[in-house]
């Protein structure tokens, strides 16, 4: 089972001081985490100013620099937010070259179009589904056999709510026939019990400072290696690696 480890997020270091922002400290930061179990990474490359780039320049100078250090595959963020004209967007995802995959939120306009350049441009797709509704347009979307994977992730739902919102999304999928492989995972208060439901299904999951701030115990994190290492003794990722 993958566990992936998402390392920044549109998050800063006001947010927590060991937010990786640098292509240095992106680079460190996900070595510290293969060894605590981490087998591929999801990040959001920044510019030397520290803003969000979907720029290819930007993006695969990045991704080259943190897969270089431990080659596990390294995907990016397609967020809308970072360049909400969807044909920019489509236009700058075409220009990459590097990256593994990248998630693309189909809850956000343009998604099916930017999940096309993708593909066009070899990057993997990571299909992001928030909601039921993200789901059956996934199934409906006629791209569901070309994707990598499924990525389940509910955003922002109440811990009480999230495993019966994730059964619902997974019966959808299933009743769509979308065969890729799948990945599992919350934030907030959700983050543990949708890793743990995840390892009980024995799909992929991720973890990291991007998802929750805290360890199970609702400790701080001191690092994205902390989570990893508690997402690893839970049961996540690939055992007989490490």
């Amino acid at each position: 089972m993958l566990l992936q480890a998402t390392l920044n997020g549109p998050l800063s270091k006001a947010d927590h001081p060991a937010v990786p922002v640098t292509l240095e400290e992106l680079a460190e930061d996900a070595v510290a985490c293969v060894a605590a179990g981490a087998g591929a990474f999801h990040l959001h490359p920044r510019d030397a100013a520290g803003a969000e780039q979907l720029a290819g320049d930007t993006v695969d100078k990045v991704v080259a620099a943190v897969r270089q250090r431990h080659g596990k595959p390294v995907g990016v963020t397609t967020g809308a937010w970072i360049q909400p004209n969807v044909a920019r967007r489509v236009a700058l995802v075409s220009q990459w070259r590097e990256p593994d995959y990248a998630t693309v939120n189909l809850c956000e306009e343009g998604s099916l179009d930017v999940m096309r350049a993708l593909l066009r441009a070899k990057v993997g797709v990571e299909a992001g589904i928030w909601t039921v509704a993200d789901a059956q347009l996934l199934g409906a979307g006629g791209l569901s056999d070309h994707i990598l994977r499924a990525c389940i992730e509910p955003v922002e739902v109440p811990r009480d709510d999230a495993v019966s919102l994730v059964a619902e999304i997974h019966e959808v999928l299933d009743r769509a026939n979308v065969r890729a492989p799948r990945l599992q995972h919350g934030d907030g208060e959700a983050t543990w019990v949708l890793i743990e439901d995840a390892i009980a299904r024995r799909i992929a999951t991720r973890v990291g400072l991007e998802d929750t701030l805290f360890m199970p115990d609702g400790s701080t994190a001191r690092s994205n290696a902390d989570l990893a290492a508690a997402a690893f003794r839970l049961g996540a990722g690939d055992h007989n690696k490490l």
